[in-house]
C-alpha cells in the first residue's frame, strides 16, 4: 500500500510502536491465563474431541457421543491431545486458539498487502480481542472452529497469488478437522479452478476414508452424526443455535416455515456471491467478499450455527477497512457487530441461553451488508503496479491474478 496517503489509511499501514505491541500482548495473554485458571481441560468443546480420541484409543467408537460432530480425521488429529496431561491442555489449548486466531488475522492482512507490523494489524487484532465477544468465547470453549478461522484466510491468500491447488489443499485439510469450509468449494467452481477443486475434495476424502477404516464403526459419521444434524440436535444444543431456522422456531414460527426461510436466504446468498464474482472489478476484495458470502449463506441454513462461526468471516472483512469500496467501510458492517460488544446487556436477552437471538441478528445484518453492497467502480486491487512501469497486457494479467481469476473468466462473467 501507499504509506504516503493523507487520509487515515496511510497512517494505519505504517509500522506500529512497541507500546501498541505491549498492549496487544496483554490483551491476548490475559484471557489465556483466565481460561487456564478456570478450565480443567482447555475448554468444553475441545474436551468433546479429546474425549472421542480417548474413546477410540480404548477401542470404542468416537461417534457414540452424539455431540461429536467431526469427520473421522479429527479423531486422529486429537490423539496427541489425548495423550497429554490435563495440566498441559488447560494452558496449551487457549494459547493455541489465540495463536491461530492471530495467524488468521495476519493472513487476512496479507491478502490485501498490509504488513503484519503495521498499526492496523495491531489495532485490528486488539479490537477483535476486546470488542468482539465471539473471540473470547472461542478461546474459552477451545472449539475447533479456529482451524477454519485460519485456513480460510490462508487459502484465499494462496488464491490471490494464483496458487489455487495450494488453496485447495489448505481448505481440504481444514475440512478434515471440521467440515465448516465445505461451501468454499463453490468459489473454485466460480473461478473454474478444477485442479484446486480436485485437491480440495481429494484431501478430506482420502484422510477421512483412511481414518474411518481404523474406527470400530467406520460409517458412524453417516449413521449417527448426520441424522443428529438433520433433526436439529437436542434441546440443549438448540438453545445456542444462531441460524434463522432455529431462532424463528423459538419465536413460535412453524419449523417448516422457518427452515424454508433459511433455505431461501441461503440460496439468495449463493446467487449474490456468483454475481459478486462476475463483476468486472478485479482484486482481493472480490475474492474475499465472494468467499464470505458463501460462508454466511451456509451459516444461515446450517445446523448448528454458533456465534464463534463469525470469526471465520469478520476478520476477512475487517482487513479491508483501508480500501475504498470495501464492505467494512459501510455503516451496516459496524451496526451488525453492535450485538457482539462484550458486556453490553440487552433487555430480555440477559440469560446466556438467549444470546442466540443477538447472534442471529448479527448474522442476518452482516449477510445483508455483504450481499446488498452497492456496485462501486472505485474498488480496486490494493496491490497494483504503476501503469508507467508495466505494459498494458502484463498489467491486466497482474490484476487478474490479484483477483484470483484468469482474464478470460473475468471477461466472460462481465458479459453475462
Amino acid at each position: 500500500m501507499n504509506e504516503g496517503k493523507s487520509d487515515i489509511s496511510g497512517w494505519l499501514v505504517r509500522r506500529a510502536s512497541w507500546h501498541a505491541w505491549a498492549v496487544l500482548a496483554v490483551v491476548l495473554c490475559v484471557p489465556v491465563v483466565n481460561v487456564a485458571r478456570r478450565s480443567s481441560d482447555g475448554g468444553m468443546d475441545n474436551a468433546i474431541v479429546v474425549r472421542a480420541a480417548r474413546t477410540w484409543l480404548d477401542g470404542g467408537s468416537p461417534y457414540a457421543d452424539p455431540h461429536f460432530l467431526y469427520l473421522p480425521g479429527a479423531v486422529l488429529a486429537a490423539v496427541p491431545q489425548a495423550l497429554l496431561p490435563l495440566a498441559a491442555l488447560r494452558v496449551l489449548v487457549p494459547l493455541g486458539v489465540t495463536g491461530l486466531l492471530a495467524a488468521g488475522w495476519g493472513c487476512a492482512l496479507r491478502i490485501h498487502g498490509i504488513a503484519w507490523r503495521s498499526r492496523f494489524a495491531v489495532l485490528g487484532l486488539t479490537g477483535l480481542a476486546l470488542g468482539f465477544a465471539p473471540f473470547g468465547h472461542l478461546v474459552t470453549l477451545g472449539n475447533w472452529t479456529v482451524t477454519a478461522a485460519v485456513a480460510l484466510p490462508l487459502g484465499l491468500l494462496c488464491a490471490v497469488r494464483g496458487r489455487w491447488v495450494a488453496a485447495g489443499v489448505v481448505i481440504g485439510a481444514a475440512i478434515v478437522l471440521k467440515p465448516l469450509l465445505a461451501p468454499v468449494a463453490l468459489l473454485f467452481v466460480f473461478a473454474r479452478e478444477w485442479r484446486g477443486l480436485g485437491a480440495l475434495a481429494l484431501v478430506p476424502a482420502v484422510v477421512s476414508g483412511g481414518a474411518a477404516l481404523l474406527m470400530p464403526d467406520p460409517a458412524g459419521f453417516v449413521t449417527r452424526t448426520l441424522p443428529f444434524l438433520l433433526r436439529g440436535h437436542d434441546r440443549f444444543v438448540r438453545l445456542y443455535e444462531a441460524s434463522p431456522g432455529a431462532v424463528l422456531a423459538r419465536l413460535g414460527v412453524p419449523p417448516s416455515v422457518a427452515s424454508l426461510f433459511a433455505v431461501a436466504a441461503a440460496g439468495c446468498g449463493v446467487w449474490c456471491a456468483y454475481r459478486r464474482w462476475c463483476r468486472a472489478e478485479a482484486g482481493a476484495l472480490r475474492l474475499v467478499e465472494t468467499a464470505v458470502l458463501l460462508m454466511l449463506s451456509a451459516f444461515l441454513v446450517s445446523r448448528p450455527s454458533y456465534d464463534h462461526y463469525l470469526l471465520v468471516v469478520v476478520p476477512l472483512l475487517l482487513a479491508g477497512v483501508p480500501f475504498p469500496g470495501s464492505v467494512a467501510r459501510g455503516p451496516w458492517f459496524w451496526l451488525a457487530l453492535v450485538p457482539q460488544v462484550p458486556g453490553f446487556t440487552w433487555p430480555w436477552l440477559e440469560p446466556v441461553t438467549r444470546r442466540a437471538f443477538r447472534d442471529c441478528l448479527t448474522l442476518c445484518v452482516l449477510f445483508a451488508a455483504v450481499a446488498v453492497r452497492p456496485k462501486r467502480s472505485s474498488a480496486r486491487a490494493p496491490m497494483r503496479r504503476s501503469p508507467q512501469a508495466v505494459p498494458p497486457r502484463s498489467q491486466a494479467l497482474d490484476s487478474a491474478r490479484a483477483g484470483g481469476t484468469p482474464v478470460a473468466l473475468r471477461d466472460d462473467c462481465s458479459q453475462r
